[in-house]
């Protein structure tokens, strides 16, 4: 039985709903038709959500690449299911270290360079992923972005805009030069950029399930660039990490069930954000009106204070999660909102990122949220030219605060910002999947979360139309951002309650973007319907 969505409601975009029973959305076409090979070949959703990340770290690599992190929800075996695998810190990283490098007044790790690099654990990710839920041989999912990386591919609109962005920023970074700015500059639109490097490292790591990155001669290669290049990233380092199976948390809404990755992630944001939503007024009727994106704004903001004060490694948390999704809490929250005027709440150290998100579902049930990322645009800067490792720069997020449940400790992992996300219902036999999605793009992730989510469900808003609607980032204080679209009255609604508005026109930077998977039904029957975010290049592909 379909959800009773608003079909004819839509917002300015070139993009319409897409159906399927087998279904990809990535932020790049190569990435998703990889996917949909994968399931024409047999394989399930787990093995084109592998295929197709592997090939996004080449068609988008602003966002991501073979040394990012990444996080899954998955639905299979009729349950919920988390991977965490992002990796910790050096085992030479102390808070004396940066101390000794840096100054006793520095308050974080640098933002680019070596320092930046905590272990990359997206590879594992897709070994472990393919390792208990895939049908087919490792090797077969890599098939694709071998052949890529060989061949090369067209550079797209939205990519080279923010590639040739990096290059002043990026260019003196070790390695950085050689892999990404062939001709001595940033590839221009329709340019065709080949990464032989990395086709070298995807065969290693299909011939050894991973092995040779974490445990042979491409871990070795990267020990020999840090070492030579002022990191302390050891062989040893990489040999020692294990991705972590967790469970997920969650948050009811209007009948539906959110579920976002336990922290070391900043998922809990949308959960609480969402709980005191649910405590709001929020009139669905005008849901692009100034009442409800008001309150919507508050209610993150608040969430924000929370998670930006408690939020790090569980280990290290002073607070619990269960503590921080109370439903006291979250009431007592929502009634410090006025209805009528923006309010500071609590500090944020918010920041812009370069992510990539995917979701695939198969016609026998299994639906996958995956992301994986760099954090900021090229994440470090640094890349391993041998084998084209571009490395994320996610220990700039730990602090050097004595006093911080995030401060940097060997083995520990930094607080991160990408979240993949999934909804489910309830049903005769216990919970059912109803959709998986995610919205990239640093701090905007779990306000892109809330703000697709109740549109969706409280304004019946279909995918695509609620994916397409104008969008607002809340980034610290009074101050927020919102898309050129909004409407004028909105806009000036907001900035009569107090809001510091300022107008963006650029999407892929501040507001995200997503891509979505709603189940119909039976998925051999019904199928799905798919989304795909027209603020980058991506594609829904479907059969």
């Amino acid at each position: 039985m379909t959800h009773a969505f608003d079909w004819t409601a839509g917002y300015p975009s070139q993009r319409l709903p897409v159906f399927g029973r087998n279904v990809v959305a990535t932020s790049h076409p190569l990435a998703a038709q990889a996917g949909l090979r994968i399931l024409w070949q047999g394989g399930n959703a787990v093995d084109a959500a592998i295929a197709a990340a592997a090939v996004i770290t080449l068609t988008e690599p602003v966002s991501n690449g073979l040394g990012s992190d990444a996080f899954a929800i998955l639905w299979a075996d009729g349950r919920l299911h988390g991977l965490n695998s992002s990796g910790p810190a050096p085992a030479a990283w102390t808070p004396e270290y940066f101390a000794r490098k840096y100054g006793p007044d520095a308050r974080t790790p640098p933002q680019r360079g070596w320092d930046s690099v905590s272990v990359p654990g997206a590879v594992a990710g897709w070994v472990a992923l393919s390792e208990r839920f895939g049908k087919l041989s490792f090797a077969d999912l890599l098939q694709p972005a071998i052949e890529v990386a060989e061949r090369g591919y067209a550079v797209p609109i939205v990519v080279q805009q923010k590639w040739a962005a990096a290059v002043p920023l990026l260019d003196r970074q070790p390695g950085y030069r050689e892999s990404f700015m062939p001709w001595g500059r940033a590839p221009n639109v329709g340019e065709q950029f080949r990464f032989p490097a990395a086709a070298r490292a995807l065969k290693l790591i299909a011939e050894t399930r991973g092995e040779a990155y974490y445990r042979g001669e491409i871990a070795a290669a990267l020990e020999r660039h840090a070492r030579a290049h002022g990191g302390a990233m050891t062989a040893a380092d990489l040999a020692a990490f294990r991705p972590e199976w967790v469970e997920p948390i969650g948050q009811d809404y209007l009948g539906h069930t959110l579920h976002e990755i336990p922290p070391n992630g900043q998922g809990i944001a949308a959960l609480m954000a969402l709980g005191i939503a649910g405590r709001l007024d929020i009139d669905a009727a005008a849901i692009d009106g100034v009442d409800a994106q008001h309150l919507l704004i508050e209610a993150m903001k608040l969430a924000f204070a929370d998670v930006y004060r408690h939020v790090a490694e569980r280990r290290a948390m002073e607070v619990t999660t269960e503590q921080l999704l109370d439903p006291g809490h979250l009431a007592s929250r929502a009634k410090l909102i006025d209805p009528k005027r923006a309010q500071i709440f609590g500090p944020g150290n918010l920041v812009k990122g370069g992510t990539i998100y995917l979701t695939a579902a198969d016609e026998r049930g299994m639906m996958v949220s995956f992301i994986q990322s760099n954090y900021m645009g090229f994440g470090s800067g640094v890349v391993e030219p041998g084998y084209g490792i571009s490395l994320q720069n996610r220990g700039h997020a730990f602090s050097l605060d004595a006093g911080s449940p995030n401060r940097v400790a060997p083995g520990k992992r930094p607080f991160h910002t990408i979240i993949p996300a999934f909804l489910t219902k309830p049903g005769p036999g216990g919970s059912e999947p109803v959709m998986s999605f995610g919205v990239m793009g640093g701090n905007m992730q779990p306000q892109g979360h809330l703000q697709t989510l109740v549109r969706m469900l409280a304004a019946r808003q279909a995918p695509q139309a609620a994916c397409d609607a104008p969008r607002w980032r809340f980034n610290a204080g009074l101050s927020i951002n919102v898309e050129s679209g909004m409407a004028a009255s909105t806009v000036q609604g907001l900035l009569d309650r107090g809001h510091r508005v300022d107008v963006i026109d650029d999407s892929y930077m501040d507001f995200g973007a997503g891509q979505f998977i709603w189940r119909l039904g039976d998925p051999a029957v019904e199928g799905y319907v798919a989304a795909s975010d027209a603020r980058r290049d991506g594609q829904v592909a479907a059969s």
